[in-house]
């Protein structure tokens, strides 16, 4: 029990460092590297609401089992490229913030697409655009 106790401890004060950081000020890599997750976990959490919206926007059930395979799909794509991109830094204190990056600019871009999916459901004149 007693060594639980010490080995999460370090877990507990990371998370509250973390959520005290200065991100605007961040000076040292390790500060970047937490504020780059600190992105990365807002943008997947809009992701992530979005998709909820265009599920429920979806009356059929076969759509929806199409979107979560697409989004599945599309999550093993992310992950596989930022490794690949981020390849030559592999091993750096500098990986977690390029690494943090590439997710957050990949996963921006699939809550517009999902958010372009919703617009069109809404109103279909949008669609297309």
């Amino acid at each position: 029990m007693i060594r639980s106790l010490i080995l999460a401890l370090p877990l507990v004060v990371f998370a509250a460092s973390a959520a005290d950081i200065d991100c605007n000020k961040a000076m040292d890599q390790n500060t970047m590297n937490m504020c780059a997750d600190k992105d990365y976990q807002a943008a997947d959490k809009k992701l992530n609401d979005i998709y909820r919206k265009v599920t429920t926007a979806l009356d059929d059930a076969k759509l929806q089992a199409k979107l979560k395979t697409a989004q599945r799909a599309w999550i093993q794509y992310r992950d596989t490229e930022c490794i690949f991109e981020v390849a030559e830094n592999e091993g750096g204190s500098i990986y977690p913030l390029v690494y943090s990056g590439c997710l957050t600019r990949l996963t921006n871009a699939r809550t517009k697409e999902l958010q372009t999916y919703l617009d069109c459901f809404k109103n279909a004149d949008k669609c297309g655009e």
